[in-house]
């Protein structure tokens, strides 16, 4: 049986998921919703906001991202997260990573010698 595009991505989405919220919050601190939009914008790194607040605690528990309610002037509070110090160095660690995964995975599918 052949795996659909969805059980790839799923696959695939596992492991990079949590290193691209926390990449999005280098520049800048970023509210929930916000970063859903972004993940979900073309259906690839996330499809729904189902799994996106469940990491987000995982992220805060892990001490990688910190939290602060802010006063929103279209609606109730929101939840801002931001990077911390842990959180920036797990970002390149993860890059570095990333770097030499993608390589390795894009030589053996493109058909070279390692």
């Amino acid at each position: 049986m052949v795996p659909s595009d969805d059980a790839i991505l799923t696959h695939l989405r596992r492991g990079a998921l949590e290193y691209c919220v926390l990449a999005m919050l280098r520049e800048q601190e970023l509210y929930g919703l916000d970063i859903a939009r972004r993940l979900t914008v073309d259906g690839i790194l996330m499809s729904g906001e189902g799994t996106l607040y469940p990491l987000l605690a995982r992220l805060r528990k892990a001490g990688l991202v910190d939290t602060q309610w802010q006063e929103s002037v279209e609606g109730p509070p929101r939840r801002y997260y931001s990077l911390t110090h842990r959180g920036r160095d797990a970002v390149v660690a993860f890059r570095v990573a990333w770097g030499d995964f993608k390589t390795s995975v894009d030589t053996i599918m493109e058909g070279r010698s390692a």
